[in-house]
């Protein structure tokens, strides 16, 4: 009992076992089998690796980005000349990555708290009995008292006197200088995994050059100083089109880093998109078409609170940041190549099947390949071997 142990831990240690290969001199099989074997060196070496960099791990980056327009606008309302600049056409005002900047508006001046008619076609009525008090209409301006204005025929509401008359919008846009407004784009990422930090002001991006640069794809595609006019054409909108009735552009700064070369290869890439506020005919067909909102300005006149209501139509810009960077990992390297390996047993499973299945000689090749048995034979060995041992 002893003996067969030994034996046993003897042959499981010290010995060791391969797979019977069967070399097969087929050309067709053969030809077969180079193929694929090349088809998949093909694939891990360029998909996996030099195209999907199999090689390299990844990480996304922490952003911050701070923005600073600049500018001034002036328009003339009604006989009114005035000037317009950062605190009064950027919406909001304290830098953020998405903000608004007017371009066309409706202002409505002097408003009180009060009891005044609708617009004439809306809420139209010929006695107070068409205008319910107390009730409201979704396109109306307030509550509406009971009472039938005759000199509009019009519902009178409870809301801020005189309404506001926005059916005209102004054309050409009241704000069209905001296309020579400048914006400054300050951004930083880090990717932590690397440990690396970066701003879009890269070396050779000084004070005294961002003080004379505009952003141009070609000439000029790092400097952070933008026009708004080059940003609505590079996101191939029209601006008088956009500017008269609003509409959203995004800015994608993009960060697509190899850092297996110098860190100052780490540089910002600029892309601009058409959002919303198509110029095209179908676009202007569609319900809601531009983009705007209201605020309003609150002052107090012989103890009267009044205010100076603005319908503000404006280009919204989302600045959108995008990032990924690649470095060399061993663990990756060493995946990618295991998992290549693997791949190249896909020729042998072909091979197999044409060889077993499909040519002629395929009975052959399975003798060739496979060693049978049965019980009957096992049991004749086995008793040739005790006859053996006996003597």
């Amino acid at each position: 009992m002893k003996s067969q142990i030994t034996n046993a831990l003897s042959d499981f240690f010290f010995e060791y076992e391969t797979p019977r290969q069967v070399l097969v001199r087929n050309r067709r099989v053969g030809v077969v089998c180079r193929l694929i074997q090349l088809l998949v060196l093909v694939y891990i070496i360029g998909w996996v690796f030099i195209y999907e960099k199999g090689y390299q791990s990844t990480d996304t980056a922490v952003s911050s980005v701070f923005t600073k327009m600049k500018g001034v606008g002036y328009t003339n309302v009604s006989g009114k000349e005035r000037a317009w600049d950062v605190a009064d056409y950027v919406f909001p005002p304290q830098g953020d990555s998405s903000f608004v900047v007017m371009t066309n508006f409706i202002i409505t001046e002097g408003q009180h708290m009060g009891e005044c008619p609708e617009l004439t076609g809306k809420h139209n009525c010929s006695s107070d009995a068409d205008c319910e008090g107390g009730s409201f209409k979704r396109t109306g301006h307030g509550q509406m008292t009971g009472v039938c204005n005759r000199t509009t025929n019009t519902c009178e509401v409870l809301t801020w006197c005189p309404v506001e008359d926005d059916r005209s919008i102004p054309d050409p846009p009241l704000l069209m200088s905001a296309e020579n407004y400048t914006l400054f784009i300050k951004n930083s990422v880090t990717f932590p995994l690397f440990g690396v930090t970066r701003s879009n002001l890269v070396e050779g991006i000084e004070g005294g050059y961002i003080s004379k640069c505009f952003y141009h794809p070609k000439d000029s595609p790092l400097c952070p100083i933008f026009k708004l006019g080059d940003i609505v054409k590079l996101s191939g909108f029209s601006f008088e089109t956009i500017a008269q009735e609003g509409g959203s552009i995004g800015i994608v700064v993009d960060w697509t880093c190899n850092l297996d070369m110098d860190v100052k290869h780490c540089k910002p890439q600029y892309n601009f998109h058409g959002l919303y506020g198509n110029p095209d005919e179908k676009d202007k067909a569609r319900a809601s078409v531009g983009y705007n909102f209201r605020y309003a300005k609150h002052y107090m006149e012989n103890s009267v609170p009044k205010r100076t209501l603005l319908k503000v139509f404006g280009i919204r810009f989302d600045i959108i940041v995008q990032s990924l960077a690649r470095k060399f990992d061993i663990i990756p390297t060493l995946t990618a190549i295991g998992s290549g390996v693997g791949i190249f047993g896909v020729a042998t499973v072909v091979c197999d099947l044409v060889l077993l299945h499909l040519l002629p000689k395929r009975e052959f090749y399975k003798n060739m390949k496979f060693k049978y048995t049965d019980s009957h034979e096992q049991d004749r060995d086995s008793e040739e071997a005790s006859t053996e041992n006996e003597k």
